[in-house]
């Protein structure tokens, strides 16, 4: 893969997370055309999975597809639908000379069919494997590879490791600008969950409260073998969230809930939120965390400030 190809998929890939998470139940796609190394059409999946990025780049590109080069994080569709046609066929029947794919398809009804399809019309395609481009359809090919949604532990703790006082106080430890943030990924989540003790402590609504994005609240679940209070659904175990219908699974307290979901194997991401205050003693965060302050296992992939406070995040170490 040239530069130039890896800088139009990381571009592609950025314009998926327009999509994500209402492109569901489908993956969240970015797909851009070029002409001439000038763009002519970008687009991303639409609102319930349809229309298809590659279809909303090929209107946008109108006669100026045709010799031109496609970027699209996920390998074209080969399968019509009642509600549009496949779009391998569209990119054959718009001329394009070139494609490339970011992430081969694990759909059984195109896995390898579409680019079977465009190679045969005499078009050239690349597959990569991006690495940007599986970030950014994470939800997709887990459900596709573990049968569940991909999960994020969010935590808000202290610089000492505590996300509460013993008597379960100082429920706003972190800032403005990291509950901002708290909020911006609850925005690209489908499903939300916390532990019975936190809904029935805290009364959380765990809603979007961001200007324009708050019809993008997820869906809330609640971890108990209770029953769920209205507006809420209740799973009994971490092994449970396989049957939901999601792709994004944010999971937001409290430290139970955290050391169950971790000890299941079952988070695919750390988000932690560290104010710049400590408690001395509390409720700690992990139950066993290593010498970093986090479980073993885990490496940093981010850290940046957000107002007072810090972010870090982790991902599962490569072995």
């Amino acid at each position: 893969m040239s530069d130039e190809d890896g800088r139009r998929l990381a571009a592609a890939a950025g314009l998926a997370e327009r999509a994500r998470p209402s492109s569901h139940p489908n993956p969240a796609v970015g797909a851009i055309l070029t002409q001439g190394g000038a763009v002519v059409g970008r687009g991303w999946t639409g609102a319930g999975g349809r229309p298809h990025a590659e279809a909303v780049a090929l209107q946008q590109a109108g006669a100026a597809a045709r010799g031109a080069t496609l970027y699209v994080t996920l390998e074209p569709c080969a399968h019509d639908s009642q509600r549009g046609p496949a779009c391998a066929d569209l990119l054959v029947d718009a001329g394009i000379v070139r494609a490339v794919i970011g992430v081969r398809d694990p759909d059984p009804r195109t896995a390898g069919e579409g680019i079977a399809r465009l190679e045969a019309a005499g078009i050239g395609v690349t597959l990569t494997d991006s690495q940007s481009c599986r970030d950014s359809l994470a939800g997709y090919l887990m459900r596709a590879s573990e049968g569940r949604p991909f999960v994020t532990l969010k935590l808000a703790l202290t610089a000492d490791g505590f996300i509460a006082r013993k008597d379960g106080t100082s429920q706003w430890i972190t800032g403005e600008a990291a509950r901002a943030h708290a909020h911006r990924e609850r925005a690209r989540s489908d499903a939300i969950l916390v532990g019975g003790d936190t809904l029935r402590t805290d009364r959380p609504r765990l809603d979007v409260r961001l200007p324009g994005l708050e019809g993008r609240s997820p869906c809330r679940f609640v971890l108990t073998r209770g029953a769920a209070p209205e507006g809420w659904t209740a799973l009994s175990k971490p092994a449970d969230i396989a049957g939901l219908d999601a792709q994004y699974l944010l999971i937001e307290g409290g430290a139970e809930v955290a050391d169950g979901f971790l000890a299941a194997g079952l988070v695919d991401r750390l988000l932690l939120y560290r104010a710049p205050v400590e408690f001395g003693e509390g409720i700690a965060a992990f139950g066993d965390p290593g010498s970093s302050g986090v479980p073993t296992g885990w490496s940093m992939a981010d850290r940046r400030r957000l107002g007072s406070d810090t972010l870090e995040v982790y991902t599962r170490a490569k072995p």
